[in-house]
């Protein structure tokens, strides 16, 4: 089953389990949709699920760097050597926030809710992991 936004019970776990100022790396793994799966209606002109994902991260890549954070890689996937079969990967991103709460807030912001009807429509799957780096 295809995983592609983070529930409200993902999002609780996360602060129990992470203090809220603790900076983190969130490493994003993505599955492309080969044509965008816009809601019927939503009046977005058709386009790949890599193009979607791009109006998506205009937005985002703002967000991001007004809650404090960067994305420190970003690179596509060739191919996965240790994986299930059917779980294979078009691109992967590690995103750096300086902290849990500075994440759960920019979640929050009306203008990214907004945003994310484009990523949802990129992708056909997903992974998103919350890491803190080793020092």
């Amino acid at each position: 089953m295809p995983s592609l936004n983070p529930s409200g019970s993902s999002l609780k776990a996360l602060l129990a389990k992470v203090p809220a100022e603790t900076p983190i790396l969130m490493l994003n793994l993505l599955r492309f949709n080969a044509q965008a799966q816009y809601p019927t209606g939503s009046g977005h002109s058709p386009c790949s699920g890599r193009e979607a994902y791009g109006r998506y991260s205009v937005v985002a890549g703002q967000k991001v760097a007004e809650a404090g954070g960067n994305v420190r890689l970003q690179a596509r996937a060739l191919h996965a050597l240790i994986a299930p079969e059917d779980e294979q990967w078009d691109q992967m991103l590690v995103v750096a926030y300086p902290s849990v709460q500075a994440f759960l807030n920019m979640l929050a912001q009306e203008d990214y809710k907004a945003a994310t009807v484009h990523r949802t429509a990129a992708l056909m799957d997903s992974r998103l992991v919350c890491t803190t780096e080793v020092k």
